[in-house]
């Protein structure tokens, strides 16, 4: 531990110089959280790799923080051999980066920012045409007529609709015409006056949506179509193997369709009905996912996996999230820093918009990762270097966008910039990317959220940050 060290963490102190740094550091840290494990080995990461790689097998995820890119590829390497998730994180003067190397996540609760109702009003399942058909609007009295669900009376009049044109409206007009049906609805008083019922105005409110056609999302058919989904093995896991079992369910009892969510939003209306309604869904989910499980336990006996593995309880769950599942696959470090396989096209379509482009510090730091390799310190460490290093950091970032066949675009003024980072971290830049870090972290461990692919780039003077796939 060194002076150096005691002014860039804020847990060291003065009393710290001398000691081992890992020490100290997991020593302070365990005292911010009682329940949390820490330990620390008093080896480097390149002798752990050439000694014992195995040592990381015993790891979850491993987070790589400012380690040299010889380092980090060998790191790496070893990671995706034994197909452990990798999550690299830099800060760098005013630019924080990350980056995700895992083989595959594959993902049940993504919890998508926005979703539609699973309604299936295009395509009513038997239970719940059974329910809306036994109600009349006609017959009602004032109370029950504006108490019923707005979902039964866009399926009552999208009956009549589709009885007249075939299908149900798909344009702007066509809906604007269906609005005006439903409008037409609402009863009057003596004096011809419509009444206030709100039951038919969120009906209204929820025409776009709630005939919007029911089909596979485009996400999920991808995943159908998946060489993992289509030829299962015995090492296959249990989330292919249940998107087998959904994918020959949707071709067969589905008919095309998910299964049904089973769950409908609030809305106005008597308890009653409300609950008889949520349940023609509930029934029918709980019946779909039945289906599903049947089938992913066939699939279990023919690939010999031990019963128990899948739960009915796991199907039930990735039934409800069906239309919500996602696979995260990215590249490896190795392909990424590889000239022959680098996405050069891509890169080169942003450097066009230099000026406005954060992946110009990017195509930076990876000049300053060879400066490195080549003079065992950083561009502008030390004060006295700083103009030469400038010349120096150039050559290597043209010598890089050369072997990506790239015109040598980046001003001086960026290669200037990153010399006078001096390779400085910055509380606040560390803190940022340390917090985005620990968030995608907590999707990768719990399978839940849908972590970005692959790098991210955080723009602390604009801040401004971007995720693009290299």
């Amino acid at each position: 531990m060194t002076g150096e060290h005691v002014g860039n963490n804020f847990f060291l102190d003065a009393d710290c110089i001398g000691q081992n740094r890992g020490e100290v550091a997991t020593r302070l840290l365990l005292e911010l959280n009682e329940d949390v494990a820490g330990n620390f080995v008093d080896q480097s990461i390149d002798e752990i790799i050439s000694e014992n790689a195995e040592f990381f097998a015993q790891y979850t995820t491993v987070i790589a923080c400012d380690v040299p890119e010889k380092i980090l590829l060998g790191l790496s390497a070893a990671l995706w051999r034994m197909k452990i998730p990798l999550l690299v994180c830099r800060s760098y003067g005013m630019m924080g980066y990350m980056r995700l190397a895992i083989r595959e996540h594959t993902i049940i609760e993504s919890h998508p920012d926005s979703s539609h109702a699973d309604l299936r009003l295009d395509q009513p399942f038997t239970s719940l045409c059974h329910f809306c058909d036994s109600l009349n609007l006609d017959q009602m009295n004032k109370k029950d007529h504006s108490h019923t669900p707005w979902l039964v009376i866009i399926y009552k009049y999208l009956q009549s609709w589709i009885k007249q044109h075939g299908s149900p409206p798909k344009n702007y007009k066509e809906k604007n015409l269906f609005k005006d049906l439903i409008k037409s609805g609402v009863r009057t008083n003596k004096e011809g006056v419509p009444e206030l019922e709100e039951n038919f105005d969120e009906a209204i409110a929820n025409v776009n949506t709630a005939v919007l056609p029911t089909k596979v999302p485009s996400e999920i058919q991808a995943i159908f179509e998946d060489t993992a989904c289509c030829s299962l093995t015995s090492e296959s896991s249990n989330f292919w193997i249940m998107a087998r079992a959904l994918k020959d369910f949707t071709s067969n009892e589905g008919k095309g369709c998910l299964p049904v969510r089973g769950s409908i939003p609030d809305m106005t209306s008597d308890s009653s009905r409300y609950i008889s309604l949520q349940q023609c869904y509930k029934n029918q989910a709980d019946q779909d996912s039945m289906a599903v499980w049947s089938r992913t336990q066939q699939l279990m006996a023919s690939l010999g996996k031990v019963s128990g593995i899948i739960t009915e309880e796991d199907v039930k769950l990735f039934c409800k999230n069906a239309a919500f599942l996602r696979v995260v696959r990215c590249r490896s470090l190795a392909d990424e820093h590889n000239s022959n396989t680098a996405k050069t096209n891509h890169l080169g379509m942003y450097l066009e918009d230099s000026d406005n482009n954060d992946l110009v510090l990017y195509i930076l730091l990876r000049g300053v990762d060879r400066f490195y390799t080549e003079y065992n310190r950083y561009p502008g460490y030390h004060n006295e270097d700083v103009e030469t290093d400038i010349s120096k950091l150039k050559v290597h970032v043209n010598q890089l966008l050369q072997e990506w066949n790239l015109a040598p675009l980046i001003k001086d003024d960026y290669i200037h910039e990153m010399c006078h980072y001096g390779a400085a971290e910055l509380h606040s830049v560390a803190a940022y990317v340390g917090g985005a870090a620990s968030h995608e972290i907590i999707k990768v461990i719990t399978g839940q959220f849908v972590p970005f692919n692959n790098t991210y780039i955080y723009n602390a003077i604009k801040q401004t940050s971007m995720v693009v796939e290299l």
